[in-house]
């Protein structure tokens, strides 16, 4: 069975998803009809990705009036193209970068290949709904003031489970130093079409934004926007990295689907917008009545995201997702150690919200006969709670070039391959990562802590796949670091 077999057979079963992409296989959404018959290449009349002048230079520009840019660019290696070219078109090899510490992989990426010097800022964390929250103005403010030569600030909002933080203010905080700001904006595409969203963070004044149209929005998986504002951002060097990274054979088809979602967002966003956030908002009331599962937010929040925390019973995060799988058929985007994550979108029917409402309150009704009676200790709940992506404060040895000294052959330096249980005090060598949603637990030139091995420990006794380490089970550490 080929792949085409296996995803027209997939479309033919019950299977009902909660997950990326936006589109969400509603093949009445859009009104097109892919792929085939309009894969080309740069054929005349058609123009050129890479130096567009025709008909992509017009579709790019429409989707900078629609999303309040000064300039867009398509991106058709999804954002962490755009992550990696607003990054590297920032800086210079050894430039120090400010990150909130859980940005996605690709960022780390960005700071290994131009050698950067990165300096964290870590989210707040909700002790009681075991979230990792937004990232502070004010902490932002504080490192900047202690590093006068970082030469740009990342952030990610909203992240993997919905949080957003104030853009806003942490523009006037980096702007007042005469640096850029990237907002990793991936998962908020569709923020800014409906009051019941905030607005983008174009409008909130930041510099360079990402958004992954496919995420959340009725575009095919692979598509993504980077749009770029003000004087700030080198955005000459920028496209340079985009022209470098991109593919040179961009798809047509990618490309068609950004457009026909642009078009559809410009025409009819706010009807259907209109029907998404009513279907939704009946959706949240009705899981409000939940006794025992609950659903968790914070203050800045985008409610297109449904984190189901498992707080307080004898089930944990995986087991919902697992029950939800199997039993009623509902493809959810993520497990966490207390909670789960389903994503909704402007695609999704009446019919799948209420499949996923229905399941959820009947799971609830049957935790009565539950509470208390799993076989975890206090101790194992204690620690599942925190397998939230909560981020150990891991100490970091080496910058990236230092790391790749290291690790030369010539070096005299050795990797080893630990158990983790062993790891505790060496210098990692390797990623150690969950995807979703791909935040790095532990980067290569960061010395692992004993949370951090506690963590990811309990994290493959649970079931989780930890990505990374060349070797199961295992992380690769330098033998003299």
């Amino acid at each position: 069975m080929n792949l085409y077999e296996k995803l027209r057979n997939y479309n033919n079963t019950d299977y009902y998803g909660f997950h990326m992409p936006g589109h969400k296989r509603n093949e009445n959404l859009m009104g097109c009809d892919f792929p085939y018959n309009i894969d080309i290449t740069e054929i005349d009349g058609f123009d050129n990705l890479h130096h567009p002048e025709g008909i992509i230079k017009e579709a790019q520009n429409r989707a900078a009036l629609l999303y309040h840019a000064q300039e867009t660019s398509y991106l058709v290696n999804g954002s962490t193209v755009g992550i990696l070219s607003a990054i590297m078109g920032s800086t210079v090899q050894g430039d120090k970068i400010l990150i909130s510490r859980n940005c996605h992989k690709s960022v780390y990426h960005a700071i290994f290949m131009n050698s950067l010097d990165p300096v964290y800022v870590y989210p707040r964390f909700y002790e009681e709904g075991d979230l990792n929250g937004p990232v502070e103005a004010s902490d932002i403010d504080k490192l900047l003031s202690q590093n006068q030569n970082v030469r740009a600030v990342v952030i990610t909002s909203p992240t993997y489970d919905g949080v957003l933080s104030d853009v806003k203010a942490i523009t006037d905080v980096v702007h007042r130093r005469d640096i850029p700001l990237i907002v990793d904006e991936a998962h908020g595409a569709h923020l800014g079409f409906h009051p019941y969203f905030p607005e983008n963070s174009n409008v909130c004044g930041a510099d360079v934004v990402i958004h992954s149209l496919h995420k959340t929005l009725p575009s095919l998986t692979q598509t993504a926007l980077i749009h770029m504002n003000g004087e700030l951002a080198d955005r000459k060097k920028i496209k340079r990295y985009l022209h470098m990274l991109q593919t040179s054979s961009p798809s047509y088809v990618l490309m068609a689907s950004m457009d026909a979602c642009i078009d559809l967002l410009s025409k009819r966003g706010r009807e259907f917008f209109d029907e998404y956030t009513v279907m939704l908002n009946k959706m949240r009331d009705r899981l409000r009545e939940m006794k025992h599962l609950s659903l968790i937010e914070t203050k800045m929040y985008d409610k297109s995201k449904l984190v189901i925390s498992v707080k307080g019973t004898a089930m944990n995060g995986h087991e919902l997702y697992e029950k939800l799988l199997n039993q009623y058929h509902l493809q959810l985007e993520m497990a966490a150690g207390s909670y789960v994550v389903a994503m909704t979108s402007v695609g999704d029917s009446s019919k799948g919200m209420n499949r996923l409402t229905n399941a959820l309150l009947e799971i609830d009704s049957l935790l009565d006969n539950r509470l208390g009676t799993g076989t975890a200790t206090h101790t194992d709940k204690k620690i599942i709670s925190r397998l939230n992506f909560s981020l150990p404060k891991l100490r970091k040895k080496y910058i990236s070039a230092e790391v790749d000294e290291l690790l030369n052959k010539n070096s005299g330096n050795e990797v080893v391959s630990l158990q983790w249980q062993n790891a505790e005090g060496y210098i990692s060598a390797e990623y150690a990562y969950l995807y979703p949603p791909g935040i790095p637990l532990v980067v290569p030139g960061e010395e692992i802590s004993r949370e951090a091995v506690e963590l990811i420990s309990k994290y493959e006794i649970l079931g989780f796949s930890i990505e990374g380490p060349e070797k199961k089970g295992r992380i690769g550490v330098l033998t003299d670091g």
